[in-house]
């Protein structure tokens, strides 16, 4: 099991450095991971077209993150159609190891010989060069809340050169600390609570102690604490959306259904809306992934079928108003709104 406090500190001592303002991203050139990307690596190594859609697979939800959020920050006229695309960069640490994760384990560690150290004024230079610049900047990983400060310095980039309002700001946590609070000031939370076109979205790693701890290599009792970190981002973004994977080497004893309803409690115990601003994400096989995979990971590829099923049915059980309608109808040009 990985001893996530102690290898969040050193993974975090890695992945900044507050004198210069830098901090630690991938250099996915070379990669494993670069055999996945539909689009030619951009920004010097560091960054990455990603498509976003709606779009899932059959039987699964639609995913509306985050092109819904960012067409209303920016109107319809700048995300047009139920996709975008983003522009990725990704820091080079994370504290957990999920079996699934598309992201080579090499660029994770912080490793010097993968990674470069970059203010968030020259990744934010480098973005907004790009001749067929994206709407949407994703701050992604690794594990961006080893680093907080990381999004905070790039809303003030954004703010020192005037694209706050034509650019919509994105970035994902994984549940694992509280960095957040535990590094940044008073006035870094102020402006990461009102600036005006950021989403934030929080992955759980599973739907029980077991699937968490299968998912993440992490401590059964660490599922816990991502309710109690939730709450707390809460506080900052109530508009805050969750991702869960619902991978698992079997499903539940008690049965597919009742673990559902559990983790649907559990989510309407923070936010009675949050059940609705979730987002079930499907795990599939690419390159990084296919050399971890054992037994167990393959059958957990049936279990997240199941359990899917089940989801869908908690939320027609309890009456869940879908993400797109919890955003309202569909801004006009000027609309300002998350």
């Amino acid at each position: 099991m990985i001893d996530t406090d102690r290898w969040s500190s050193e993974l975090r001592t890695r992945g900044v450095d507050h004198v210069a303002r830098s901090v630690l991203l991938s250099v996915l050139d070379d990669s494993a991971q670069a055999a996945d990307l539909s689009a030619p690596i951009n920004c010097s190594g560091l960054g990455r077209i990603r498509h976003f859609s709606s779009a899932t697979s059959p039987g699964w939800p639609d995913n509306p993150l985050p092109w819904l959020p960012a067409r209303q920050h920016l109107g319809v006229d700048a995300v047009p159609e139920p996709r975008c695309e983003a522009q990725v960069f990704q820091n080079a640490v994370c504290n957990w190891r999920c079996w699934y994760c598309y992201v080579p384990f090499s660029l994770l560690r912080g490793d010097a010989s993968r990674s470069r150290m970059v203010t968030a004024e020259d990744m934010v230079d480098m973005y907004l060069a790009l001749e067929e610049r994206p709407v949407v900047l994703d701050l992604s990983g690794g594990q961006p809340d080893l680093v907080p400060e990381w999004v905070v310095w790039t809303m003030r980039a954004l703010i020192d050169r005037g694209a706050q309002d034509d650019v919509f700001l994105w970035s994902d946590d994984n549940l694992s600390n509280d960095y957040l609070f535990r590094y940044l000031g008073d006035g870094d939370l102020d402006l990461l609570s009102s600036y005006r076109g950021y989403g934030r979205v929080a992955c759980f790693k599973g739907f029980d102690d077991s699937s968490f701890a299968f998912n993440t290599a992490a401590s059964p009792e660490l599922f816990k604490r991502q309710f109690d970190l939730f709450r707390s981002l809460l506080t900052v973004r109530p508009d805050t959306c969750a991702y869960v994977t619902l991978t698992a080497p079997k499903i539940p004893a008690e049965g597919a259904l009742v673990a559902m309803r559990r983790f649907a409690d559990s989510l309407q115990g923070l936010d009675h809306d949050l059940l609705g601003r979730t987002v079930p994400l499907r795990i599939e096989v690419f390159t990084p992934v296919a050399a971890r995979m054992r037994a167990d990971h393959h059958a957990a590829l049936q279990v997240q079928e199941a359990m899917v099923e089940a989801w869908l049915t908690v939320l027609e059980e309890r009456g869940v108003i879908p993400l797109d309608k919890q955003f309202g109808a569909q801004p006009s040009g000027d609309s300002r709104g998350v």
